[in-house]
């Protein structure tokens, strides 16, 4: 096993932890999808417990270049890409279904949602380890004080488990908040009912002033006279509502936009 060189860059805390980076890596389901991405490898802590996983094909993409020398030297058999996640083209560097793993860094994790969302079709599976508030509030079903507009987003297209709380002292330097570790699996939607740019602005939207019923947050959508606005839906605040219910408003946004 490799020693691992704890440090904290770029808003990420590192994994002293060896049982929990196993069962991380465990969490993993692979079910025919052969290539993995690390996003964020820093030491190698889960990397060291991925490379042992038969019949896969690891990359890993790091942009601390500290750390890219140390995952050279330690595990030459890696392939690392010196790179940002977030502005990396992925299909030139991977095939067409890889499974992504990572300790991701807490001020950038809603942004790799977001482009794994991109890439949905592409993407099978997801595990990762991210701030606690966050994870909860992705798997939150309507209805919780901490379902919102990434709840929506992702539940459209992933099934989404919180799967285990970390607490502070596994890390270091220990991080302020709890983490915890969520797992993304893609479900059966293709595509949804409606038009799905429309569909992003209305749960935005619906969102940017959750306290109030959907009536008065989207008006800045449609007009406020507009007589979409007497069904007692609109009495709701956007919490209420479910995936299945926000794409049945975004098709009636988008007939009152006509």
């Amino acid at each position: 096993m490799t020693h691992v060189r704890a440090k904290k860059h770029l808003g990420q805390h590192f994994l002293r932890d060896m049982e929990v980076a196993r069962r991380i890596t465990a969490s993993l389901p692979l079910d025919g999808c052969t290539s993995v991405l690390e996003i964020g490898p820093g030491t190698g802590v889960l990397t060291q417990f991925l490379l042992q996983i038969p019949d896969i094909k690891l990359t890993a993409v790091e942009l601390d270049s500290e750390s890219v020398i140390y995952l050279h030297q330690h595990f030459p058999q890696l392939h690392v890409i010196e790179a940002d996640f977030l502005k990396i083209d992925l299909k030139s560097f991977l095939p067409d279904k890889f499974c992504i793993i990572g300790n991701f860094p807490y001020n950038i994790s809603s942004q790799i949602f977001f482009k794994t969302l991109e890439h949905r079709d592409s993407i099978p599976c997801l595990v990762g380890m991210i701030q606690k508030e966050v994870a909860e509030r992705m798997a939150a079903p309507a209805g919780s004080k901490t379902y919102g507009i990434l709840s929506v987003l992702m539940q459209a297209f992933f099934t989404i488990e919180y799967l285990f709380t970390v607490h502070e002292h596994v890390f270091d330097p220990p991080p302020k908040v709890k983490s915890a570790v969520i797992r993304l699996t893609r479900n059966d939607v293709h595509s949804l009912n409606c038009n799905e740019q429309l569909f992003k602005t209305v749960v935005k939207t619906a969102f940017n002033q959750r306290r109030k019923t959907l009536r008065n947050s989207l008006k800045p959508l449609v007009d406020k006279n507009h007589q979409m606005f007497a069904d007692h839906l609109f009495d709701l605040r956007p919490e209420r509502l479910d995936v299945a219910a926000f794409v049945d408003l975004t098709n009636r946004v988008e007939m009152a936009l006509q």
